[in-house]
Order: C-alpha cells, then sequence, then structure tokens
C-alpha cells in the first residue's frame, strides 16, 4: 500500500485556496465592517473621504508615483482593463501578448468587438510566455503581469522599453500588492480589491500615467465609448474619479473591506511584507514539488513562476497515460476529494487550462496552511490513481 493512503492528521486551519475571490486576511471577521458607511450618499463628504481614503492609502502601499492617477472603477479588474482597451487603443498599431485565458479574452476584444486593423498578436501556450524581444514598443503593448489561470508571470519589467512611443496597458490582478510592479516601464495597471487584498468584489481599479492621461486628453477613438467606460469628456480627463467621485454607485461595504485589507497590508509592513509572505508560499510549494512523483509546476521556467495563483501539472505516467478527458475527470476527482475533507476548497485547474491543481498562495494566506495541505494533495492524488 502506498504510503500516501493513510490520511494526514492535520488540516489547514482555513482551507481557502480560491484564485478569485480570495481568502480573507488573517484575523478578519464581518465584525470589521461595522462602521461601514451603509445607508448614506457615496457622494457626500464622508462617503467621498472614505473612498479617497482607499485611493491614497492604496497608492501609498504600492509606492505609485506621484504624478500617477489611481481610482476605482466598475465590475472588477475585467471593467477596468475594457475602459483602457476602448478608451485608449486606436492611435498606434498594437501588440497584445497572451498565454493563457484572460489574456485571449482581451485579444479577443479588440479583434472581434474594436476590431484593430494594425494588430500583432504574441501567443505562447500554458506554461510559457510569448518572446518578449519581439515587443515593438512603437506601438500600444498589452499584458498581464501575471497569468492568473496559467501560473506565469514575467519575470521583471526589464523587457519593456523607456523610451516607449507607444502605451503599455498592463492588467496586473493577481500581481499587485504581492509583486514588484515597476511604475514607471507601464502607462496603465488595472487590479481589484478581491486578489491579494482578499477583498470583496465587483469594484476594479485603474492607474494612469501622465503619458496615458495625455492620450486621453489628446485622442479620441473612433468608436462610441459608453458611460462606464468614459475616462475623459471634452478631451479633458475626468478628474472626480480619481478623487473619490465614481463613475456609478459603490458598494460602501467593499470599500469598508477594502480599507480593513489595507490597514492589514501596513501592519505587516507594508509592500514588502505582503511580497514576503507570498513568496514564502511559493517556496513551500516549490520545496513540495522537488520531492514529489507526481507534480511539478507549469510554469516551465523557475523565475516565471507566480507567487500568487501557483499552478501544477500532473506528471506522473499513470495520468499522463490517460485519455484527456480521464484526465480532467481524475484532477476534478482529487479537488472534490479535498473540498469533501474540509482540506481545501476552489484549488481545480482553470476550466481551460490542463488538468491539474491552482492553489492560491496570495498574502492572505498563512504558509502554515500551505504547509498543512501539500501532504493531503498526495493522499488525494493516491487516492485517485488507486481508484
Amino acid at each position: 500500500m502506498s504510503p500516501h493512503l493513510t490520511p494526514p492528521t492535520t488540516k489547514p486551519r482555513v482551507p481557502n485556496f480560491s484564485s478569485g475571490p480570495c481568502a480573507k486576511r488573517p484575523g478578519w471577521s464581518v465584525s470589521k465592517l461595522e462602521n461601514a458607511f451603509v445607508g448614506r450618499s457615496h457622494r457626500s463628504e464622508d462617503g467621498r473621504s472614505r473612498i479617497k481614503e482607499v485611493i491614497e492609502r492604496s497608492k501609498t502601499i504600492l509606492g505609485v508615483p506621484a504624478d500617477y492617477r489611481l481610482g476605482i472603477v466598475p465590475a472588477s479588474d475585467t471593467g477596468a482593463v475594457e475602459m483602457a482597451l476602448w478608451s485608449l487603443l486606436g492611435k498606434y498599431p498594437l501588440d497584445i501578448l497572451a498565454w493563457e485565458s484572460f489574456g485571449l479574452e482581451w485579444v479577443k476584444d479588440v479583434v472581434d468587438e474594436l476590431k484593430l486593423p494594425n494588430l500583432n498578436v504574441l501567443k505562447a501556450t500554458y506554461g510559457s510566455l510569448p518572446d518578449l524581444n519581439q515587443v515593438d514598443f512603437s506601438h500600444d503593448v498589452v499584458f498581464l503581469w501575471n497569468g492568473t489561470t496559467s501560473g506565469v508571470r514575467v519575470p521583471n519589467g526589464d523587457w519593456i522599453k523607456d523610451d516607449r512611443q507607444g502605451l503599455t496597458i498592463c492588467d496586473a490582478t493577481s500581481a499587485v500588492f504581492a509583486m514588484e510592479v515597476p511604475w514607471q516601464k507601464l502607462d496603465v495597471v488595472t487590479y481589484s480589491w478581491q486578489k491579494v487584498l482578499g477583498g470583496e468584489a465587483q469594484h476594479g481599479v485603474i492607474v494612469l500615467s501622465p503619458r496615458a492621461v495625455e492620450r486621453l486628453e489628446s485622442y479620441q477613438p473612433t468608436w462610441p465609448i459608453p458611460k462606464l467606460f468614459r475616462l475623459a469628456q471634452k478631451g479633458k480627463l475626468i478628474e472626480g474619479i480619481f478623487k473619490g467621485d465614481t463613475i456609478n454607485t459603490p458598494s460602501m461595504l467593499c470599500v469598508e473591506d477594502a480599507l480593513d485589507g489595507l490597514l492589514w497590508a501596513e501592519s505587516i509592513g507594508g509592500l514588502p511584507g505582503l511580497i514576503r509572505r507570498s513568496e514564502a508560499n511559493l517556496a513551500t510549494i516549490a520545496r513540495w514539488v522537488e520531492q514529489s512523483d507526481w507534480a511539478a509546476f507549469l510554469a516551465q521556467k523557475p523565475e516565471t513562476r507566480s507567487c500568487t495563483s501557483i499552478c501544477l501539472k500532473i506528471v506522473d505516467d499513470w495520468f499522463t497515460g490517460l485519455s484527456p478527458e480521464k484526465q480532467a475527470e481524475s484532477a476534478k476527482k482529487i479537488a472534490k476529494l479535498l473540498q469533501k475533507q474540509e482540506v481545501a476548497y476552489d484549488i481545480a485547474s482553470y476550466r481551460s487550462a490542463p488538468p491539474g491543481i491552482r492553489i492560491w498562495g496570495g498574502a492572505t494566506v498563512e504558509t502554515t496552511d500551505i504547509e498543512a495541505l501539500l501532504p493531503w494533495l498526495d493522499w488525494a492524488y493516491a487516492t485517485v490513481k488507486q481508484e
């Protein structure tokens, strides 16, 4: 009998390993929202001050340059990315990078919806990055910092030119607050609270460089822009978005929760503390993978491994010898078995990704919970294989 067929005795204290919405920060409870500014207008002086506090604390923790603008926008990170695509693209040719499902969604947008004529799509399969040396920075460039469904991140910003002509538009939702983001290399950055901060969903954040603001004020796309995507009006940036005047009504419960997450981030040392926690989770899984006879990172190169959306593939001969349908079925059985044991929730790989396991390792996840999870992964795999 395999030694892994005996269930471990220690379970993670918090079994929430979902890649979004992600685990709440340690010590969180609903009582943290009891002072939420509910039942009052978000446009009142007190309401605006709450929203503005989120903006200012976010900029401080992340080290956003003083001349960049940060605003809260509708529809999570997706809404923020769509705002950037619809409001800024079309002046220059576009290079767009895609190596997992969300990047491919942005490709679909610019091809099928915006119908951009001068377009260069740089693709790679799950586990790899496109050739970053092929990017033309006389064009606008759209890319993800971290592929949430592949566990592959760009290793740094050295490949981005300082003297670029086009704008760099970066979907960084599973990177911000867990990885170093070189702001001066990026003109638009988008993210949501529901990832590394463990915040509640539906709100997005967009960060604009002075170059992005200049584009908004000097260029009008040929297509109509819906109100929810509108960042400029009559040739001027809508400054209120970046001072607490949201485009539509935000949830003040979510705002309060975001404030709680930001205050927690400050209490553990700000961005360096957040990064340390995420990297410790990745390092713990990496040590386990080195000893595993059945699991490996989906990311092919160590420097591209995500420390938040940690994606694993199954490399055991038994599994790789199965049909694609049986592989998918077996991987789902592993995730369901762990859920039934109340050991890990929501760790199946993304539906369009290769069958495997995806573990959220962002800063709100305790390393001790990762350590407790890993023997259970061995147990679940051995149990499904025996069946």
